[in-house]
C-alpha cells in the first residue's frame, strides 16, 4: 500500500478520500486555490500546497502546478477523485513522470473511453449496441453535412461533445431548424470544458431511464460489477437523485434477474475489451422496453458511488488505492453481499425556480443530518464557507439505506427536512434545491420507482 497520497481534487470528494486514507494510515496532501484555503479538506489532510489563485485553469486544472506539488510533497500516488483532471490521460501521464502512482485506468484506456465516438466503436466490437449515431464526429460549420446525418438518423437527435461528459456539450434537436445553433452551441461549451470543440449526433430516446453498472478490475484479470445504479432523476442532463437498485418494472424488482444480471455482463464486456484496471462505470440508456443502449464510460469514481458502498459493505476508495498499489479484488469484492437498497440526494446552491442558476453566497447557517439511521452525509463545507462562482455549487450529498426501497425512501426524506442551510450573497439570501429534492421524492412517479429522465420537467413550476 502507498506511505502518501496526494488528493488532486476538492470540496466533498476530496474530503471522502481523505477520509478512507486515513483509516487506512495512509498520509495525505491536500492542494487548494486560493477560494479554498480555508475549506474543510485542506484542515482535513497532513499537509496542504497552494496550486494558484481561484480560477480552476490556474489552480485545480493546473497540471505543472500539481506536478511540483508531487515531487516537493513526495507523494507516491495520486487519486483525481471524479471531475476535473480525473480523465486526462496527459495528466495520468504527468502523475507516472513525476515519479507516482495515477490512481485510476491507464493514459491509454483513458484516451480509447474519453472520445465518445470510439468508445461507441469499441462497444459495438463486443456487441454492446449505441443508440444510432454518427460513425465519426460532424463538422459544426457543414451545415448541409449536418443536416443530412440528422434526417438519416431521424428527429429527434442529441448533439453530444466527442469529449467529456457530465452532461456539458450537449442539447435536444427537434427539428432542423434548431440544428445549426445547437450543434454550434454545443461545439463551443466542449471548446470551453474539454479543450475539444468535436461533437456527433445520436438519435435521442424518448423518457429513458439513465441506469449505470459500477465494475471494478484489478491488474490481474479480476472483474466484478457491484450492481447497477438508476440515475433518471436529472436537470440539465445532469443527476440530481441516484439510487440503487434499479425500481424499473422491466427488472421485476429482482435483484439478479436475466434481464438486470445481462446488463451487468455486458458492462464487464465492453471493461475488458478495453483493457481497464481500477473503479469506472458503464452508463446506459433503457428505453421503456428495458431494452438497454450503451452511453459512455465514465472512467473514475462517480459522484454517486455511495449508493453503492451503502448495500454492498464495500468502500469503492479503498478498492481503488489497492487495485492501483497492485492488489488483486479481496474476496469480499469478488464475491459482493448485496443488502437492501439506497438513494442519494444531491444539495446544491442553485435556484430550479430560475433555471438551476448557481448561488454563490456565504454559508450563514449549516445544520445537515447527524445520527440518523441508515443515512449518509458526504459535504465538503461548513458554516462560515464561501461557495463561489468559480466551482459546482455541490453542497453536499445525502443518502439513506434501508431494507426496503421504501423505507430508504422515507430516511432519506426525513434527512432532508432536517436539513437547514442559510445562504447568504451581497444582494440577499440565496437558494437550494432542497425543497426540489423532497417534492421529487414525494412524486407518484418517484414512489412507484416507474419514471425517467423527463421526471423533473413535468413537475411544473418548480419551488
Amino acid at each position: 500500500m502507498f506511505g502518501k497520497v496526494l488528493v488532486a481534487n476538492r470540496g466533498e470528494i476530496a474530503c471522502r478520500i481523505l477520509r478512507t486514507c486515513r483509516r487506512l494510515g495512509i498520509a495525505t496532501v491536500a492542494v487548494y486555490s486560493d477560494a479554498d484555503r480555508n475549506a474543510p479538506h485542506v484542515a482535513l489532510a497532513d499537509e496542504a500546497v497552494r496550486l494558484g489563485e481561484a480560477p480552476v485553469r490556474q489552480s485545480y486544472l493546473d497540471v505543472e502546478a500539481l506536478v511540483a506539488a508531487i515531487r516537493t510533497t513526495g507523494a507516491e500516488a495520486v487519486h483525481p477523485g471524479y471531475g476535473l483532471l480525473s480523465e486526462s490521460a496527459g495528466f495520468a501521464r504527468a502523475v507516472a513522470g513525476a515519479g507516482a502512482v495515477f490512481i485510476g485506468p491507464a493514459p491509454e484506456v483513458l484516451e480509447r473511453l474519453g472520445d465518445k465516438v470510439a468508445a461507441r466503436t469499441l462497444a459495438r466490437s463486443v456487441g454492446v449496441e449505441p443508440p444510432p449515431g454518427t460513425a465519426e464526429a460532424v463538422a459544426v460549420g457543414d451545415a448541409e453535412a449536418l443536416t443530412r446525418a440528422a434526417e438519416r438518423l431521424g428527429y429527434p437527435v442529441m448533439v453530444k461533445a466527442a469529449a467529456g461528459g457530465g452532461g456539458i456539450g450537449m442539447a435536444v434537436v427537434r427539428d432542423p431548424v434548431e440544428l445549426a445553433r445547437a450543434a454550434q452551441t454545443a461545439s463551443d461549451r466542449a471548446r470551453q470544458a474539454f479543450a475539444d470543440e468535436r461533437v456527433y449526433l445520436e438519435r435521442w430516446i424518448e423518457r429513458p431511464r439513465h441506469v449505470e453498472v459500477q465494475v471494478l478490475a484489478d491488474h490481474h484479470g479480476g472483474f466484478v460489477a457491484l450492481g447497477e445504479r438508476e440515475c433518471s432523476v436529472q436537470r440539465r442532463h445532469q443527476k440530481i437523485i441516484e439510487e440503487t437498485p434499479c425500481p424499473a418494472g422491466f427488472f421485476s424488482g429482482e435483484p439478479c434477474d436475466g434481464r438486470r444480471v445481462a446488463l451487468w455482463n455486458a458492462a464487464l464486456a465492453l471493461m475488458r475489451a478495453a483493457g481497464y484496471a481500477g473503479a469506472g462505470t458503464v452508463e446506459f440508456l433503457v428505453d421503456a422496453g428495458g431494452n438497454a443502449f450503451f452511453l459512455e464510460v465514465n472512467a473514475r469514481l462517480q459522484v454517486e458511488h455511495p449508493v453503492t458502498e451503502l448495500v454492498t459493505g464495500l468502500d469503492l476508495v479503498e478498492a481503488q488505492l489497492r487495485i492501483a498499489a497492485g492488489e488483486p479484488l479481496a474476496p469480499e469484492m469478488r464475491a459482493p453481499a448485496f443488502s437492501g437498497a439506497a438513494i442519494e440526494a444531491r444539495l446544491y446552491a442553485e435556484d430550479p425556480a430560475r433555471g438551476f442558476v448557481p448561488q454563490p453566497g456565504r454559508i450563514e447557517r449549516l445544520a445537515l443530518p447527524e445520527d440518523m439511521p441508515g443515512v449518509r452525509v458526504d459535504s465538503g463545507v461548513v458554516a462560515g464557507y464561501e461557495v463561489t462562482p468559480h466551482y459546482d455549487p455541490l453542497l453536499a450529498k445525502v443518502a439513506a439505506h434501508g431494507s426496503t426501497r421504501e423505507e430508504a425512501r422515507a430516511r432519506l426524506l426525513a434527512a432532508l427536512a432536517v436539513t437547514d442551510i442559510a445562504l447568504q450573497g451581497p444582494k440577499g439570501p440565496r437558494r437550494t434545491n432542497r425543497e426540489l429534492l423532497c417534492r421529487i421524492l414525494e412524486h407518484a412517479e418517484f414512489v412507484a420507482g416507474e419514471y425517467d429522465t423527463e421526471l423533473v420537467s413535468r413537475l411544473g413550476p418548480l419551488p
